[in-house]
């Protein structure tokens, strides 16, 4: 003796043709994201101390600038034909250059990292300092040293239009607003894609006509 069977009815469910069209998603050409503000991370970084940007407020590192400058400014004096406003040119540019390439550029801590379970991986040194406060002695000292070497190098160039307009360019874009409390932690990325990957559909993806229950009749059995 077989086995009642029932046979269900075929129920074809449409789809429109342009149900897998879409418009691409567009990635993004400038994007604006924090960094370093997970609570794993804060906790890491309470660990230990971080040496990397604690020799900051030691004694003799504010003088350390003004030896700096002043060995660079004697060693380019000694180069054939040199001219006073070149050299303090020279000098500014120079600083500038190397202060945001140590202070604003470069991530992370160069030794005992695994100690912060890379916490600072993503920080620079200049928000690695007083563990990111703003307006603390270290840093007023260090957004106030190149605003007086601005002002020195302006003088012994005698206020020469082109020179001024070239260490002012190079003081308001390296010095001044890298160190914004607006831009702290905040990293611009350029030409962001979607991860995702995915079509945004234009029409909905379900049937206009879907069948209704109630209009299943014994002849779709048979």
């Amino acid at each position: 003796m077989s086995r009642p069977s029932l046979k269900l009815p075929h129920l074809a469910v449409p789809l429109p043709a342009n149900s897998h069209k879409g418009r691409r998603r567009s990635g993004s050409i400038v994007k604006v994201e924090e960094v370093g503000g997970h609570t794993e991370e804060l906790l890491d970084r309470s660990a230990y101390l971080n040496i990397n940007a604690n020799w900051v407020n030691a004694k003799g590192a504010w003088l350390i600038h003004v030896v700096l400058v002043f060995m660079g400014k004697v060693i380019i004096d000694t180069i054939p034909g040199m001219t006073q406003q070149i050299s303090w040119t020279l000098v500014n540019l120079i600083y500038l250059n190397l202060s945001y390439l140590m202070f604003h550029w470069v991530t992370g801590i160069p030794f005992d990292n695994e100690l912060h379970g890379g916490a600072y991986d993503d920080l620079t040194l200049w928000e690695q300092i007083d563990d990111g406060a703003q307006y603390t002695p270290s840093k007023k000292w260090l957004f106030t040293a190149p605003i007086l070497l601005f002002l020195a190098s302006t003088h012994y160039t005698n206020y020469n239009p082109w020179l001024f307009a070239i260490n002012l360019t190079a003081l308001i874009v390296l010095a001044i607003i890298p160190k914004l409390p607006q831009l702290h932690r905040q990293r611009v990325r350029f030409l962001t894609g979607d991860a995702s990957g995915v079509s945004t559909p234009v029409t909905p993806s379900f049937p206009k006509n879907p069948l209704n229950p109630a209009s299943i009749t014994d002849a779709h059995f048979e």
